[in-house]
């Protein structure tokens, strides 16, 4: 069985999500354990949390019933679906694209996915490349960045000449800050922990980068604060902001949270600070991809034939290991053969690929329909045949 558990923006809102999350890692910690569990991926952004994972269908794994669980034909659904970014806070982002790719680079890295996941999350990333040419689903720049600077425009008006502190050099980070290239502003700000990922973001923005524990004199007189790090606790306090801002700066002062779990505390509303996070931006969302909306019925149809096909490369891996059994075995016996032909045909002056590659044509058609057909055997769940099949080739 694959099973999908996740926690998302369509059914919670951040500091619900950051609750979840937790328990989402325990449960991620107990599956490297659970011999009911084969393979496993986690995949975390700044709105949703999820597990995939192929086991036992008795398998009890959760302790709350808030979750998300999709099985079989709606995981599979729900991940090409988000893919292609229908599942998305901003419909169509490309962003999501590339943490499925991170997500699946990470777990092969890890050894936690088997040929099911493999399978599953290669078609994920093609159909999600797939409906991002063949259909205009990610038409125009809208991004999660995007939308956090339309929401600092809708509070300061115009950007023009404001200072913006971007504190974080990531995927999300960077997102914001091309975002506000052409905003002609006074100044951007990178702070990163790394100090030369925020040199080479400031470079490409003509922005100046700092040290992070200089962030307190960058914020001393910015207009907008932007956080987006991957710290596992508020890295901005009601204190530390009370203490780094000019007084007469706090009632204008917009800060804009991207993080999950959250950078800045919601205490440092009480400054009268405009303090948003990753909720606040459902709206600007909401009034951006309209014209993409029209789009989410050909990329529906996409994703279905993908389905289709998907569901074909699973049945396949059912029957790879028999295949793999008659190839090897045919391989031998070509091998085996090959070499009393050498000896008796003597010195064929370099030829010996033309023998090569005849006899491996002749195996390859020979087993041609055998394989087809043990495939289709396969779609069609003929244990019969491929029960014959095996008996047929078993090596014993």
């Amino acid at each position: 069985m694959i099973l999908n558990i996740r926690v998302d923006h369509h059914t919670a809102d951040i500091a619900q999500i950051e609750r979840a999350t937790k328990e989402m890692e325990d449960i991620f910690r107990r599956c490297q354990s659970d011999d009911g569990i084969a393979e496993y991926l986690y995949m975390k952004t700044c709105n949703r949390s999820e597990i995939f994972m192929v086991c036992k269908p008795s398998i009890d794994i959760l302790s709350r019933t808030d979750f998300i669980i999709d099985k079989d034909t709606e995981a599979l659904r729900h991940l090409l679906r988000l893919a292609s970014g229908l599942e998305s806070m901003i419909l169509g982002e490309d962003q999501i694209l590339g943490q499925i790719k991170d997500a699946r680079k990470k777990a092969i890295k890890e050894c936690s996915i088997g040929p099911v996941l493999r399978t599953v999350f290669t078609k994920a990333i093609h159909v999600g490349q797939l409906v991002r040419t063949n259909t205009h689903i990610n038409q125009g720049t809208v991004s999660i960045g995007s939308a956090a600077v339309e929401l600092a425009e809708s509070v300061h008006g115009d950007l023009k000449c404001k200072k913006v502190l971007i504190i974080g050099a990531g995927k999300m980070g960077t997102l914001v800050a091309k975002a506000l290239v052409e905003k002609k502003l006074k100044a951007i700000v990178v702070a990163n922990r790394t100090y030369q990922s925020a040199v080479k973001l400031a470079s490409e923005l003509e922005g100046y980068a700092i040290n992070f524990n200089k962030l307190h004199e960058a914020m001393k007189d910015a207009d907008v604060v932007i956080s987006a790090t991957g710290a596992p606790h508020p890295i901005l306090t009601y204190d530390q902001v009370k203490k780094s801002v000019l007084p007469e700066n706090l009632t204008s002062l917009v800060m804009i949270d991207l993080a999950n779990p959250r950078d800045i505390d919601e205490e440092v509303k009480n400054l009268g600070v405009k303090l948003f996070n990753i909720d606040d931006l459902r709206g600007i969302a909401d009034n951006s991809v309209k014209i993409r909306q029209l789009e989410v019925s050909n990329v529906e149809k996409i994703i279905e034939e993908e389905l289709k096909l998907l569901f074909k490369s699973l049945k396949h891996l059912e029957v790879e290991p028999l295949i793999s059994n008659i190839r090897i075995c045919a391989e031998e016996v070509r091998q085996a053969e090959i070499k009393k032909a050498y000896k008796m045909l003597g010195d064929l002056n370099g030829k010996e690929k033309i023998v090569d590659d005849l006899t491996q044509v002749v195996i390859d058609r020979i087993f041609y329909d055998v394989i087809k057909n043990l495939r289709k055997a396969a779609e069609q769940d003929d244990s019969l045949t491929i029960k014959a099949a095996e008996k047929i080739f078993s090596s014993k």
